[in-house]
């Protein structure tokens, strides 16, 4: 009789997992198709000749390659993103972390504060680009009230290179316009980390805390070695959900500076848009996008790997 009641519940268990199959399977397909399927269409097109409104497959090999990393604004493109996701994602981290400690005192009206910090997440990265396209501008908004001090700072129109040297065809160092484009990137997406990290720190006991300070631990070592360290994984997610976003960054900058002026604020996004779109350099955009898919890669999968790993 048991082992009648363990057979039909071994059926009842395989009815199961292929019913889950079944309801798995469109979506399997679909991503099969739409994803992955269309990465590959579009390495195969950056390995062809089209770069032209009439479709050429025939076998380019690298050179679609060859020619982006010999460009002037591809190679101004890579520096652009370095610097920006280095200055993004350690400003996101460092305010957000900060801002989450302060939050994290039991502070009255944090409802509030909270609120405040994380409604510019509510908005598109075209909205948060328009606004502060304008703020930024030159000749209005806050320059306006510079200008009273004789400050006329020209953000995302200066042309100017921190500490440059040459390499390459470019000059190599910190654009000055990217800066008012990290702000903007910072201020909207601050709230994520924010809660990220107030997340972890609500999820930490008191209890260790408590035991840190009757060991005669100073405010300042509590966090140091107690809670800096505890909040480490939530600081690896912060990295790369934010490298993902930088990496890939296009509506903000085509909403706010555009490539500017000699590609000072151009990121691999817009010159993708442009040289595909616009410029109907189908196989060169391709290969951009390749690249693009590259460069997240480095990021995204060792930490998916390293997951992997803990999980098992």
């Amino acid at each position: 009789m048991a082992e009648n009641t363990q057979t039909k519940r071994k059926k009842r268990f395989t009815k199961d997992q292929w019913t889950a199959i079944a309801f798995l399977i469109p979506s399997i397909i679909l991503i099969l198709v739409f994803v992955y399927g269309f990465i590959g269409w579009t390495g195969y097109v950056s390995l062809s000749n089209w770069n032209t409104l009439v479709p050429d497959f025939s076998f380019a090999g690298l050179k679609n390659y060859i020619y982006l990393f010999n460009d002037f604004r591809f190679q101004a493109d890579l520096r652009n993103t370095l610097f920006f996701t280095i200055l993004f994602i350690g400003f996101v981290i460092i305010l957000g972390m900060g801002l989450a400690i302060l939050i994290d005192q039991k502070l009255k009206g944090e409802s509030i504060f909270r609120n405040i910090f994380l409604f510019p997440m509510a908005l598109s990265f075209i909205v948060t680009g328009v606004v502060w396209q304008w703020l930024l501008n030159p000749s209005t908004g806050f320059n306006q009230f510079l200008s009273m001090f004789g400050i006329e700072p020209k953000w995302y129109t200066d042309t100017n290179i921190l500490a440059g040297f040459e390499w390459g065809s470019i000059e190599f160092g910190l654009p000055v316009a990217i800066i008012a484009v990290v702000i903007a990137a910072v201020w909207q997406m601050t709230g994520f980390s924010l809660a990220m990290y107030l997340a972890g720190l609500r999820g930490i006991p008191d209890e260790l805390r408590e035991a840190a300070r009757m060991d005669g631990a100073s405010e300042f070592q509590v966090y140091r070695k107690v809670v800096l360290p505890m909040l480490l994984p939530i600081t690896m997610s912060v990295i790369i959900i934010m490298a993902h976003i930088s990496l890939k960054i296009f509506d903000l900058i085509y909403a706010m500076t555009g490539s500017g002026a000699n590609f000072v604020t151009d990121v691999p996004g817009v010159y993708m848009f442009e040289t595909t779109f616009r410029g109907n350099y189908y196989a060169n955009g391709a290969a951009i996008a390749i690249i693009m898919l590259l460069l997240v890669a480095v990021f995204i999968v060792p930490y998916l790997w390293n997951s992997r790993k803990g999980d098992n």
